[in-house]
């Protein structure tokens, strides 16, 4: 199975966490990072294209700027990002550049995959440099983003990454051979989990929480980028990254690591974008009957089957769908703003510009513009 899904792999996004990159040293490996590219140089030698997306600005600053620990406030964690992004890029392209490969650096924030427009100009950009054989570097912009445009972690980006570029295969690397239905930190008896056809709740409750002193994510954040790209109808592989000549093995075939393979129904790129990178700013609690006719029949959600409106949203926002219990079952783009919904909620749609003098559409959220979860 491995061989066969591999093979068909024609682009892919290989993510690097910070501890991979730093090891057991201060600062970034600069012989790991040699081992890398020549196994990259391998893989671009298959005809493969491959864009990196890395850690360890932060990690690389914090050794640059003589910190005896990682910084905790926004401010320092961003400017031990400034101090170490060049550094980190420095090391990436002296690498690469001894393997005959040219980088280039892209540094993201949420908003710019958030607006559609700076979504297609990335795509494009991306595009350019893969067809002109140069490796991309994407890190995010962690001297300028907030708490409100950061995408949380680099196995989020990875993944939202993978959507952007449309690869083939995700492939994340971290410092443990892979899944384990236990963690192998703190229990001996720990076993490897070589595929995974399904990221469910059982699978999540067995990667614990593990993470790391210089990284931002453990085993779950992994998990949430793989199930986010299999909802793209897209194979996640976790790999040790510290193991020399492990990217070949397993572009060879063999079973190293963890394969975790596409489910559910596969979203197309705009529903994938709508459920994965935009960021909700409001809530809409819907009645049974909008429930089941969203969720079972493929129906566009209608102010008569709205109860309760949160948030402070305009037409054209991100909102997530919520059953009377609370729970979000579904996300979408509203064609009316909070305050329009607040006039019409509960309303048939042929009442809509009775109440509030125009109508843009019966829809509150219009079918194609709706992903369930």
């Amino acid at each position: 199975m491995r061989s066969e899904i591999l093979d068909k792999v024609r682009r892919v996004v290989i993510k690097i966490g910070s501890r991979v990159l730093t090891g057991d040293a201060e600062g970034i490996d600069i012989s790991f990072l040699s081992s890398l590219a020549r196994e990259i140089g391998r893989v671009r030698e298959k005809g493969l294209e491959v864009v990196i997306v890395t850690s360890g600005a932060v990690a690389a600053g914090v050794t640059e700027m003589e910190l005896t620990e990682r910084p905790r406030t926004i401010p320092q964690k961003q400017a031990a990002a400034a101090v170490g992004q060049p550094k980190l890029m420095q090391a990436y392209e002296e690498a690469f550049c001894a393997r005959s490969l040219k980088v280039a650096q892209i540094l993201l924030t949420r908003d710019d995959l958030a607006n559609r427009r700076r979504f297609l100009n990335a795509r494009a950009t991306l595009d350019v440099l893969l067809s002109s054989g140069i490796v991309p570097i994407i890190n995010e912009n962690d001297t300028v983003a907030v708490e409100e445009i950061k995408f949380g972690d680099n196995d989020n980006l990875s993944a939202l990454v993978t959507s952007l570029v449309e690869a083939h295969l995700l492939i994340i690397l971290t410092d443990i051979d892979g899944y384990y239905d236990a963690d192998p930190r703190v229990n001996p008896n720990a076993r490897l989990v070589p595929l995974v056809k399904a990221v469910t709740k059982a699978v999540e409750r067995a990667a614990g929480s593990a993470g790391s002193s210089v990284g931002t994510g453990g085993m779950l954040t992994k998990l949430a980028a793989a199930k986010r790209v299999g909802r793209y109808g897209v194979p996640t592989l976790i790999l040790n990254g510290r193991k020399p000549g492990t990217l070949a093995r397993a572009f060879a075939g063999e079973e190293v690591g963890t394969l975790f393979l596409p489910s559910g129904e596969s979203l197309n790129r705009r529903k994938h974008w709508i459920a994965y990178t935009l960021r909700p700013r409001g809530r809409i609690f819907v009645d049974t009957g909008a429930l089941v006719a969203l969720s079972r029949h493929g129906k566009s959600l209608l102010p008569s089957g709205v109860v309760r409106v949160e948030g402070d949203f305009d037409r054209g926002s991100c909102v997530l769908v919520c059953g009377a219990d609370g729970r979000e079952f579904a996300r979408g783009l509203v064609d009316y703003s909070r305050r329009e919904l607040d006039s019409i909620l509960g309303c048939r749609s042929s009442d809509i510009e009775n109440r509030l003098g125009y109508r843009y559409g019966d829809e509150v959220i219009h079918r194609d513009n709706l992903v369930i979860l």
